[in-house]
């Protein structure tokens, strides 16, 4: 297995520097925070009573944060999209955010088109390509960000500024000290998952070591860390390349907890990781608990992943920041390039012959 303190020939492993990118994290939060702050919005998209947030890939995980986010904090419902159109009920009375990092995703164009003509309030927020034009063609308000690092390391860039345009807006309470705590928790997490950090003191890389050579399932609660898992998935299969499924309690409680019982050399091998949160509610603490009672003892290796945090922000970013670091690290133990998409690129290319 790869010297995960060997720093010299994990650079080598990671030519693109997505492990800087994971380290500029807070600061890519702060300038997220910025961006929302400076970005002007028509006033009467105050006037919205329901929200989508449609994208794809790394550009569409910010929509189901914001969802678990503010599901006991938001005025209006928010709904998240991944395809080429919108849903029939979309219309004048709905604020679409139309979001694709590069701006040329095919989805997302479609989608905002569909929008457009169902007279939705759109924001747009990308970095240019496509979508931009479109919208400076019909007047829709777009919101520039950064766009020299991949989509699913732009989630600040991304995230943020839907964030405090909801709290613009007055669709959400902005909760005192959050984004102060945030920035101070993420630093302290930063330093405690840094590569300088020894293995035997670094949570990321025990982590990583621990998923190596192993399938990985990750359970998250419904509307409270299933997002978070679905990041931790989506991170784990871009960076580290590795199959991974996301679980949502209470759900699979009810179907896919029985396929446990089955095929047990192949479920053997999985790691299994249960995303918890403090605050859950009594009756999914109980379900984690005998849930894991199921699974831990037919799977290879299991764990729990706490948040750390006083409000769900930062509870959500602390679980969100570790997977990042995990999934970078997993990667250079397979030494493979944490950025590479190599069958992403071969897909998109067949799609477009």
């Amino acid at each position: 297995m790869f010297d995960l303190d060997y720093l010299k020939g994990m650079k080598k492993l990671d030519p693109s520097s997505m492990m800087e990118n994971v380290l500029n994290f807070p600061e890519m939060v702060k300038t997220g925070i910025r961006i929302g702050k400076d970005a002007k919005v028509p006033l009467d998209y105050k006037n919205a009573s329901k929200v989508l947030f449609t994208g794809l890939g790394g550009s569409a995980i910010g929509g189901d944060i914001l969802k678990n986010l503010l599901y006991d904090n938001s005025s209006v419902s928010i709904t998240v999209n991944r395809n080429y159109t919108v849903p029939k009920w979309v219309g004048e009375d709905t604020l679409v955010f139309a979001v694709s990092h590069s701006g040329n995703t095919e989805e997302t164009i479609s989608a905002f088109k569909d929008a457009l003509s169902k007279k939705a309030k759109i924001i747009v927020i990308t970095s240019g390509g496509a979508l931009k034009i479109l919208a400076k063609e019909n007047k829709i308000p777009v919101i520039l960000v950064p766009g020299e690092k991949p989509p699913r390391a732009s989630l600040p860039y991304l995230f943020f500024p839907v964030l405090i345009i909801m709290y613009k807006l007055g669709f959400a309470k902005v909760k005192t000290g959050e984004l102060s705590e945030l920035l101070k928790i993420l630093e302290m997490l930063k330093k405690t998952y840094a590569p300088e950090v020894k293995l035997e003191d670094n949570p990321a890389k025990k982590l990583a070591s621990k998923l190596f050579a192993k399938p990985v399932i990750i359970f998250g609660s419904a509307d409270s860390t299933d997002a978070v898992a679905t990041r931790w998935k989506c991170q784990l299969s871009e960076n580290s390349k590795v199959i991974t499924f996301a679980c949502t309690i209470p759900e699979m409680n009810h179907n896919e907890i029985v396929s446990w019982g089955m095929l047990k050399k192949i479920l053997r091998k999985f790691a299994v990781l249960f995303i918890r949160d403090e605050y859950e509610l009594p009756q999914i603490k109980k379900r984690f608990k005998l849930t894991k009672e199921v699974i831990s003892k037919r799977a290879n290796w299991s764990s729990e992943i706490c948040s750390v945090g006083n409000c769900m922000l930062v509870r959500m970013f602390s679980l969100i920041y570790l997977g990042d670091f995990t999934s970078v690290y997993l990667a250079i133990l397979y030494k493979e390039d944490p950025t590479a998409i190599k069958i992403i690129e071969e897909f998109k290319n067949a799609l477009s012959e």
